[in-house]
């Protein structure tokens, strides 16, 4: 969706207003809203939307998408729904799982009016209608329609997956796209960290290592970990390389390095349920 280039200011007011008495608040967020942004010198007035890059910007969306969205989603369900319905939003993304086909085509005609009432737009790219779920391989199999398809979410593709035990399983993939974004961002680093010591190049693509699977380290994702620190490796071992013309560097030695400094690939956040 978009919105925080696309928020009404005269219902983002009204919304705050719900829950905030203060006025010195109420007075300080039009303020805010206004602020502008300066570019290349020049100051643009803002009209429309959360201003870029501001630490209030976030907040306001939520409250924004709060009203728009996620209480309007709570009445529908209450009022339309007549199977389960499931909803996961993190700022302006979101995915909502119906069990019932027709139901999902229904709420996906009324969220179009009830955004576009407020100002915002679903992503005509990211907004389609998937079948998904426990089922999804047999009836698709049924209509020799192929395998389920697969969605991206937070940095993840999500796809339908079995166990060996023959049940259901959800998988979760790092992001192809992500990835080599990433990838990408090191190897710019270290050719400008080229000449650092070893030891210190280490501890830095340490550190981004681990920062990476903090967040990727779930449960399916193994695989895309261990190709993620091979890459890094094999960035790092070029970087060195080309430090001189008479590099010696073996894949042996690489091999040393990268145990030293970098963490091996690990699931560090489990099912829900094995957490409880």
């Amino acid at each position: 969706m978009y919105s925080f280039d696309a928020i009404d200011h005269e219902w983002l007011v009204k919304f705050v207003r719900h829950r905030i008495a203060d006025r010195a608040i109420l007075r300080l967020i039009p303020k805010w809203l206004t602020a502008g942004v300066l570019e290349q010198g020049k100051w643009n007035r803002s009209v429309r939307g959360t201003p870029q890059g501001a630490t209030i910007s976030p907040l306001l969306a939520n409250v924004y998408l709060h009203y728009v969205l996620d209480l309007w989603t709570q009445q529908w369900r209450t009022r339309h729904a007549q199977g389960d319905i499931v909803i996961v939003r993190y700022a302006d993304d979101f995915i909502i799982g119906f069990q019932h086909r027709q139901e999902a085509e229904r709420f996906l005609e009324a969220l179009r009016g009830r955004v576009q009432k407020f100002g915002l737009e679903l992503h005509p790219e990211k907004t389609r209608l998937i079948e998904f779920g426990v089922y999804a391989a047999e009836h698709r199999k049924k209509r020799h329609q192929g395998r389920p398809e697969t969605f991206s979410f937070l940095g993840f593709t999500h796809m339908c997956a079995i166990t060996r035990a023959g049940r259901f399983l959800l998988k979760r993939q790092t992001m192809a796209k992500r990835m080599r974004a990433t990838l990408s961002a090191i190897r710019t680093e270290l050719r400008r960290r080229r000449h650092q010591p070893v030891p210190e190049q280490g501890r830095w693509l340490g550190s981004v290592v681990r920062g990476y699977f903090q967040y990727h380290a779930v449960p399916t994702n193994i695989d895309a970990l261990a190709s993620f620190r091979t890459q890094v490796t094999r960035a790092w071992h070029a970087s060195l390389k080309r430090r001189s013309q008479r590099s010696r560097l073996t894949w042996e030695r690489m091999g040393r390095l990268a145990s030293a400094w970098l963490p091996a690939p690990k699931i560090l956040h489990p099912w829900p349920e094995a957490a409880i």
